[in-house]
């Protein structure tokens, strides 16, 4: 029985326009769907959706070089494309749509329709047609579309021109930005992301999907070949046939297929249902027909079955990037409705489809561990798999995500055939043609293909757009293995010093890879060669206990297709040994101003280590952390107040070692020393206990004994300070000059030490240097 056809009108609308006011015309278009449909009401998770299509003639001009549709408002849609009678049949010019937004009332700019599709894909099938690669726009309402010809085209516009436009069911949910995602974005469907999409344009070859036999045909290569089964009803009046078997459920788990073809197409592959051969690496997450709510009453028939997989295409799909990835099972039903009701194909093309966000869905019926024959890249559909990518990718890269989904899903189907998804293959052609490159293909005839190919390679369209055709290679050595990129990050638990880690015994080591953890099985943590911890492909650190020595330490990384690499050698030297002081801490005086409250002075040490000394701390009395090589500091200490000075030595594996000295400054006053000749006191503020000494007198001395390790005479400058005789312990031992551009107070102008404390006497002599006898003096500051 045929389907009813209703014919929907409304009345003329007035709406404002980018341009201004357009009137819109009445809406004259036919619809697959009954009075009964149920396409947006049916939106539960479990049960199918039925996609609308919708098909409005164009009007072409008299001279036959364009084609236009008036704006008007439409039946709800998110999918158009243009289509026309003869598949053969090519528009060499530009064709172009405008839509209007059903959530904001808005239209968009012209919006070009891919030409490259070759409706020959299925041939042998009545009612095929001709047709631009559908465009997804959204939630619409309103639509306007125009065609030209090429300058200089003698060929004119295709007959049967219309406009056809898809509502995929279900709840749209609102465009998103054009930006592809860097990581997987939320989606409610049952599996998780590893997915990709579509985008065939074909030229001026004939395009994706079914096509001759291998054998070369009997008929004129030029014309259209037939091995398809038997044809199912046109797209302008479908005829529904009982629905089908229902497809596999939302489970990733290879479905079974739908029960044998009931009919046996020419020259086509054998109609039982092959089995589902185990594939040498893991089958992918893939959201099944069930799960995306296909429709299948669209067609009765049972898939085609392919002797193997031994190449994969990848196409891109859909013309755009923005779009929610919470519409991409949209998206999906969109493509299926427009494959099977506007081209005429039996199914969709593809096997799989991949959204932006890496989710992979089932394609072209029949089981997704099965050979299904896919109608994707005309001339080569046999013993091929073809994968699309939902987006644009001429200019614009596939987000990382939907690559390394499409490299999963073609490593696990050539795995199925122990296919090597880095090599080569000989695939026959099943019709004329040429790709992208120009390299012509005679029907019969085998030619070289990499086991990963675009759509480009073998049909002459640009798909998967040259963007996402030059992250191929990527894809190969992601699907192909080894990983890549293997390197240890992080050695928790030691320390380093140059290229060697230090620790006592345990370390936790972290490392990274550039190949998404997606496809790796496995990693290994070695220590000399051999493994001490196993974690799975998604876990990126290990623990291990060393023992005391020098260790290599690598990560080695096991592919899902069973490769293995090797990070580089990481060496880690374990030992328990703690560093020594070998020169214990000491205390001495230093010159510097010397005041109520700090006395400078010089802490020195030597630490060393067996492996590698990293660094020592001063703990008390304030907190300082000082390098390997360091042996000395400055500092100043409160006199008159013993101080402990606190030491700890740090090896790079953690062991330490404490030393500390004790000291207390003592300032003597000059009146504390013993005079000869004549000395004067002077009072002021600035000097040490408020007075100081004063002599121009030759040979006068001030002497101090004191008993100590260290001493330091400190003296008021000026530029008219002479100089002085430093005797220590009765022997000459400095002639100090105290003759200074600035005026000093409390300045140490000299120091000395001992190895240990003991009673000592310091002496100062003036000498009466000519012009600038005097010399004035605070006093002695010692270290006891």
């Amino acid at each position: 029985m045929k389907a009813q056809r209703r014919i929907r009108t409304t009345a003329a609308v007035t709406t404002a326009a980018v341009a201004g006011v357009l009137v819109f015309q009445g809406v004259t278009g036919t619809s697959d769907s009954g009075p009964g449909r149920s396409g947006r009401a049916a939106d539960a998770k479990s049960a199918p959706v039925k996609a609308d299509v919708h098909r409005t003639a164009l009007k072409t001009s008299a001279d036959g070089g364009s084609a236009s549709l008036a704006p008007r408002e439409t039946e709800p849609f998110s999918m158009l494309g243009v289509t026309w009678t003869d598949p053969a049949a090519k528009v060499s010019g530009r064709v172009e749509a405008r839509t209007r937004s059903a959530a904001t009332g808005e239209w968009t700019g012209w919006l070009p329709l891919d030409t490259e599709i070759d409706g020959r894909t299925e041939a042998g099938r009545s009612g095929v047609r001709g047709t631009t690669e559908p465009r997804w726009v959204g939630p619409s309402d309103g639509v306007e579309v125009r065609v030209s010809t090429a300058d200089g085209s003698r060929a004119g516009l295709p007959a049967g021109l219309r406009l056809d436009t898809v509502d995929p069911g279900g709840a749209p949910a609102p465009l998103a930005s054009d930006t592809a995602p860097s990581g997987a974005e939320s989606t409610p469907l049952a599996a998780g992301p590893a997915a990709f999409a579509v985008d065939e344009t074909p030229s001026d070859a004939p395009s994706p999907g079914e096509e001759p036999s291998a054998t070369p045909p009997t008929e004129d290569p030029g014309g259209a070949p037939t091995d398809e089964p038997s044809p199912t009803p046109t797209a302008e009046s479908p005829s529904p046939t009982p629905p089908a078997s229902p497809t596999p459920g939302p489970s990733t788990a290879s479905p079974t297929p739908s029960a044998s073809p009931t009919t046996t197409p020419t020259g086509s592959p054998s109609p039982t249902v092959p089995p589902a051969p185990p594939s040498t690496v893991p089958q992918p997450p893939i959201v099944s027909r069930a799960a995306w709510q296909a429709d299948e009453s669209l067609n009765s028939e049972a898939p085609d079955y392919l002797d193997g997989v031994k190449a994969v295409f990848v196409h891109h799909t859909a013309q755009t990037n923005t779009y929610s990835c919470a519409d991409s099972a949209a998206i999906v039903r969109g493509l299926h409705a427009y494959h099977v009701k506007s081209q005429g194909w039996k199914d969709l093309g593809y096997n799989f489809v991949v959204d932006k966000c890496g989710t992979v869905f089932e394609g072209r019926k029949g089981g997704v561990d099965r050979p299904v024959m896919g109608a994707h890249t005309y001339g080569f559909n046999r013993d091929t798999t073809g994968i699309a990518v939902i987006g644009m990718y001429t200019d614009t890269q596939a987000a990382t995500v939907a690559t390394t989904a499409v490299a999963r899903v073609a490593a696990w189907k050539l795995g199925q055939y122990r296919g090597d998804p880095a090599g080569s293959v000989q695939l026959t052609a099943g019709a004329n043609g040429r790709n992208f490159a120009g390299k012509a293909f005679t029907a019969g005839q085998a030619y070289p293909f990499q086991q990963i190919s675009g759509h480009r390679d073998g049909f002459n369209t640009e798909c998967p757009g040259g963007s996402l055709y030059a992250q191929l290679p990527a894809v190969r050595s992601l699907a192909a293995g080894p990983v890549t990129g293997l390197t240890i990050a992080s050695v928790t638990g030691a320390s380093a010093s140059g290229s060697t880690y230090y620790t006592r015994s345990k370390i936790t080591v972290g490392w990274r890879a550039t190949t998404p953890a997606s496809l790796v099985r496995s990693y290994e943590l070695l220590v000399g060669g051999k493994p001490v911890a196993t974690v799975k492909g998604g876990v990126t650190s290990a623990a291990a206990t060393l023992a005391a020595g020098r260790h290599a330490v690598q990560v080695r990384a096991t592919h899902q297709s069973g490769k293995t690499s090797l990070s580089p050698v990481a060496t880690v030297v374990a030992e328990t040994t703690p560093p020594v002081f070998s020169t214990k801490p000491a205390l001495t005086l230093r010159t510097g101003t010397v005041n109520a409250t700090a006395v400078p002075l010089t802490l020195k040490w030597k630490a060393t280590d067996t492996a590698a000394l990293r660094e020592v701390r001063l703990t008390a009395p304030v907190a300082k952390t000082y390098g390997p090589t360091t042996g000395s500091a400055s500092h100043t200490a409160k006199p008159g107040t013993a101080t402990a000075w606190k030491m700890t030595a740090y090896d790079h594996a953690g062991n330490t070692a404490a030393a500390s000295v004790s000291g207390t400054p003592v300032i003597l006053q000059e009146s504390a020393a013993k005079k000869t000749g004549t000395w004067t006191t002077k009072s002021s503020g600035s000097y040490l206990g408020g007075k100081s000494y004063s002599s121009s007198t030759k040979n006068a001395g001030l002497t101090w004994t004191f008993t100590g390790r260290s001493a330091a005479w400190v003296v008021s400058r000026a530029a008219t300070s002479g100089q002085a005789y430093v005797y220590v312990d009765g022997k000459k031992a400095a002639t100090v000059d105290l003759r200074s551009a600035t005026t000093k107070y409390r300045d140490a102008i000299w120091t000395t030490s001992w190895p240990a404390a003991g009673k000592h006497t310091v002496k100062i002599v003036v000498v009466g240097t000519k012009g600038r006898p005097t010399l004035t003096t605070d006093g002695l500051v010692y270290l006891k």
